[in-house]
């Protein structure tokens, strides 16, 4: 399954310098529709790309959508950060 969204960075509140965005609520009702098997926290093998950088990690469940950590080593390539919306695409490998 591959999804491509828009969403907005933001920080997670609980811990300082962790980097998010949420799969889109329809999105995310697709992914947790699927038959997978159970990992660890809900969470959901995936390939992301967004910009010119690709990487490989899991999404999470959490308030009723997926949410995608985003890595440092990436807002710093792609010059993103807290507050920009950005274009992400999914390649979702389980399920």
């Amino acid at each position: 399954m591959r999804i491509r969204f828009e969403a907005e960075i933001y920080e997670w509140e609980a811990r300082r310098n962790w980097f998010f965005v949420d799969v889109p609520p329809e999105p995310s009702a697709d992914i947790s529709e699927q038959p997978r098997m159970p990992r660890g926290f809900g969470a959901v093998k995936v390939t992301v790309s967004l910009g010119g950088s690709t990487w490989s990690t899991s999404i999470f469940p959490s308030g009723g959508v997926y949410v995608l950590p985003l890595k440092r080593a990436v807002l710093r390539a792609e010059q993103v950060g807290e507050g920009d919306t950005v274009l992400v695409s999914l390649d979702v490998h389980d399920g």
